[in-house]
């Protein structure tokens, strides 16, 4: 019986834990109704009949009222319901059903058990798009053209803080320009921060940071942010090799050295971003080449995504497979560049032969089944991308910040790797005919994971903050279903009100039926009753009549 209770799904156990609660109500009414009558010391079938005579006797009012009544109170229910599940994303009576009514009847859940000793879900953190845009000169473009805002407040100050993560220390209180600066990444405004970063340089030329703050925001073009990231790589260059002699001295230079780390990767990764967006594809290669080769350790700029871009704008897909080797590890984070990536390269290799109708007459090749278990995983990793491949959901700017296996990091795949998918014929229509399969292969993705760890149910929340409300709608996943219990609820209280109307308009065939109802319902118990009282002597019943 456990082994059955813990292989039903959450919804059967709710649905079944609140019948078995409704029958024990029941019950438990029954019994106290049965006392009551049973109090006076008559034989049974006396009982019964007071009880008849008592049904005989309610008028249509009673009917009515008890209709009305039961209406009102489930459509008080179903409201409350629905409430819960537009706030919280799920029904209040199967989580208090399976929280509370679930120990009692299936003891602990196994499967909880089982799954301890797989890879927990991380908890919804957000990362730095390894692809984000420039302000100065395509976020704030996008504004000055559209009048649109396309970064959020929470995606600014998130930005804020790596900023500060990055590029300051402790020791920047002593220099002038350090000092400023630190003042400048705390800064909201931008003019104010802009104004900031020019003090800062007045203060000191030799202030890396300042020009990486004018590179980002003041620059309106991307030749004029290369060029000020030229300026911040020779400055960033020195620092770094007169810090790195000195980092061993004490814990202070230590984490100077590692800021001046931080400042040098970040202007080269950027100047390798500008030369990729300027067109000069194989020089953008070669600097994030050299700087994987060179800083192997820095990981958190994530530098093999843009590389992996640009190797397939160059359409050298023997390097990419070559990179997804050496990245697309169990121990690593996955992506949805990694994931779809891996698809897109399985897929080309069989997508310009391949036609869905001959496919479902002799069946899918191994080829072919590779590239569709590819495109299964990489939607199971995130679902959200097929709909902005398939240009079936309008694309936007993407955010500075992203949230892997949301909708903010489908944008920002969908954004640069779109072209690379429609350069390779055939692999969009392979796409289309194969994704949905995933759903499929999960009949219950809140709960279980076929390839990776369960979908994580917080990030429809983190997504609305990363992506502008004003003209994006974001993408959900899995869709919200109506809760079993907010339709049972609601066809109780439609057929509660359905009979009050009934009863108020036609009372007396209402009042008919209501007893005719009543009276069959009662009649079981009825003969129940008398087969007792001829087998129990009546002396017992008059004690038991009296307790």
């Amino acid at each position: 019986m456990a082994g059955f209770w813990n292989a039903c799904s959450d919804k059967i156990k709710a649905a079944f834990n609140w019948i078995w609660t409704y029958l024990w109500v029941i019950w438990f009414v029954l019994v106290v109704f049965l006392v009551y009558v049973l109090r006076t010391p008559l034989k049974l079938s006396e009982n019964m009949n007071l009880v008849a005579m008592f049904l005989n006797t309610l008028t249509p009012k009673f009917y009515v009222a008890l209709t009305g009544t039961s209406s009102l109170i489930s459509g008080l229910i179903l409201i409350f319901e629905w409430w819960y599940f537009r706030k919280y994303g799920t029904s209040f009576i199967e989580q208090v059903s399976l929280n509370h009514l679930s120990p009692w009847l299936g003891g602990t859940d196994n499967g909880a058990a089982n799954n301890s000793g797989q890879q927990s879900p991380p908890e919804c953190k957000t990362w730095r798009n390894p692809l984000n845009l420039f302000r100065g000169s395509e976020y704030n473009r996008y504004t000055w053209v559209t009048g649109k805002d396309p970064l959020t407040y929470y995606d600014m100050n998130q930005s804020a803080q790596d900023h500060q993560t990055l590029f300051t220390c402790d020791s920047d209180s002593t220099r002038p320009a350090d000092e400023i600066m630190l003042r400048a990444w705390r800064e909201r405004n931008p003019q104010n921060r802009i104004k900031a970063a020019h003090e800062a340089l007045e203060k000191g030329t030799d202030c890396a940071t300042a020009l990486i703050l004018l590179a980002e925001e003041e620059s309106t073009t991307i030749v004029e942010a290369e060029k000020l990231f030229r300026q911040a790589l020779k400055i960033a260059d020195t620092n770094f090799k007169k810090s790195q002699g000195l980092q061993h001295h004490s814990p202070t230079h230590e984490k100077i050295h590692r800021r001046d780390l931080n400042v040098l990767v970040y202007v080269k990764r950027r100047l390798a971003m500008c030369m990729r967006r300027l067109g000069r594809t194989k020089e953008a290669v070669k600097m994030m080449r050299d700087l994987i080769k060179e800083f192997p350790v820095v990981s958190m700029f994530q530098i093999h995504e843009n590389l992996i871009e640009s190797l397939l704008e160059m359409q050298l897909y023997a390097d990419v497979q070559a990179l997804l080797a050496k990245y697309d590890d169990i121990s690593l984070p996955k992506s949805a560049t990694i994931c779809y990536t891996a698809a897109l390269l399985k897929a080309r290799a069989v997508c310009d032969k391949f036609s869905p109708e001959v496919a479902s007459k002799r069946g899918l090749t191994t080829a072919e089944m590779n590239a569709v278990e590819a495109i299964h995983r990489a939607v199971e990793f995130n679902p959200h991308v097929p709909k902005y491949l398939l240009e079936m959901k309008s694309l936007i700017l993407p955010p500075e910040h992203i949230l892997k296996r949301g909708d903010s990091e489908a944008i920002a795949y969908s954004f640069f790797h779109l072209p690379h998918w429609k350069r390779v014929e055939g692999a969009l229509q392979l796409l289309h005919c194969t994704w949905e399969g995933t759903f499929r292969m999960i009949p219950y993705p809140l709960e279980k994971g076929h390839l990776f760890y369960p979908y994580p149910s917080c990030t429809e929340s983190v997504d609305r903050e990363l992506l502008p409300s004003n003209f994006h709608e974001v993408s959900v996943y899995p869709k919200k279903e109506l809760p079993f219990f907010i339709l049972f609820t609601a066809g109780l209280c439609t057929l509660t009100a359905l009979l009050a109307l009934l009863t108020h308009q036609f009372p007396e065939p209402m009042g008919v039926i209501a007893k005719a109802f009543l009276s069959s319902l009662s009649a079981p118990f009825s003969f129940l009753l008398e087969k007792l009282e001829s087998i129990v002597p009546a002396s017992l019943w008059q004690q038991l009549t009296r307790l």
